[in-house]
């Protein structure tokens, strides 16, 4: 074994080095394919960014007209609440001045 380990000649030596050249071509030819395949990646990437950027924008609209929305229940709360005192107020006077006809029919 140790016979044939002595016995490297230049002509294995080129093969071998041949060998090693053609492997790191093949390597380097596999790291362009790489390559290319980030590129698309990084392409599908700024889609999806475009995309998440258009649901933003959507995002924000809502928001704005949820804030529309919120103002005017406000206001339609604070209307129906002057209605419901309005209502309490002419009730009562009613049956004030209900009572006070009865009162004034028994005397």
């Amino acid at each position: 074994m140790e016979a044939m380990a002595r016995e490297w000649t230049d002509d294995r030596l080129d093969v071998l080095s041949e060998r090693v050249d053609s492997g790191f071509k093949l390597v380097d030819k596999r790291f362009e394919l790489i390559d290319q395949r980030f590129e698309q990646i990084d392409k599908r990437f700024e889609q999806v960014d475009q995309r998440f950027e258009q649901v933003d924008k959507r995002f924000e609209k809502v928001d704005v007209d949820l804030r529309v929305l919120r103002g005017e229940m406000a206001e339609m709360r604070r209307t129906m609440s002057q209605g419901f005192v309005g209502l309490a107020v002419g009730m009562a006077s009613g049956f004030i001045a209900l009572a006070t006809l009865i009162v004034i029919a028994s005397l």
